[in-house]
């Protein structure tokens, strides 16, 4: 009877190890979730960045409108006042700044504008017309100066968004693991309540048959 009984009792040890293994990846996915989630709403919270006033859809709308912009995106969230110290807010303060940097240059991105800057402030692709710097070499156009800056910041802007959506999957993904390692421990103790009441009731069978 041992014998036959053995290959169930490992399964049910290698049961009890498996939920044991889930449920602590489990746990350990959320821990380091959190911790990421944190990571980024610290970071974000030193640099003591909040929405400018005209963050709002209609702000936003009336200067594109001014600056005649067209075939433009606007963002359709709203940072005015507001902290930004999340992913979701950093994600839309960088829309905002996009926009303002069009504004900015009149609708031109960086690889629409000239390299280098004018007298009448436009830009020019000529060298030899491009203002001069105290060396000589020609002067980079200030307007693409801006988008450097612009996508400089917008790119960390996005990149904290997407590491706490990182961390909120490893959120879920560990939640999932523990949820999973408990369902696997819970029928495991079943097997192995089962299989005490089994092994119980076969040594009382077989006590009634000694003693008949």
């Amino acid at each position: 009877m041992q014998n036959g009984s053995s290959p169930s009792r490992r399964r049910r040890v290698a049961g009890l190890a498996a939920a044991a293994v889930l449920a602590v990846f489990g746990v350990g996915a959320i821990g380091q979730g959190l911790n990421g989630q944190s990571t980024v709403r610290d970071a974000l919270a030193l640099e003591g960045v909040t929405g400018a006033p005209h963050m709002t859809p209609a702000g936003i709308a009336a200067n594109a409108k001014k600056a005649g912009l067209k075939g433009v995106a606007l963002p359709t969230c709203s940072v005015a006042g507001t902290p930004i110290d999340d992913g979701a807010s950093a994600r839309c303060f960088a829309e905002y700044m996009r926009i303002d940097a069009l504004v900015a240059t009149g609708g031109k991105t960086y690889a629409q504008l000239p390299p280098f800057a004018s007298k009448d402030g436009k830009g020019t692709y000529d060298v030899t017309a491009a203002l001069k710097l105290p060396d000589g070499g020609p002067m980079d156009n200030p307007k693409s100066q801006l988008w450097v800056t612009e996508t400089a910041l917008t790119t960390a802007l996005n990149t904290s968004y997407m590491a706490e959506q990182i961390s909120l999957f490893g959120i879920a993904v560990g939640g999932a693991f523990l949820l999973v390692g408990l369902a696997f421990g819970a029928a495991a103790l079943r097997g192995v309540r089962i299989a005490r009441r089994s092994l119980a009731l076969a040594r009382r069978r077989s006590a009634s048959v000694e003693i008949g």
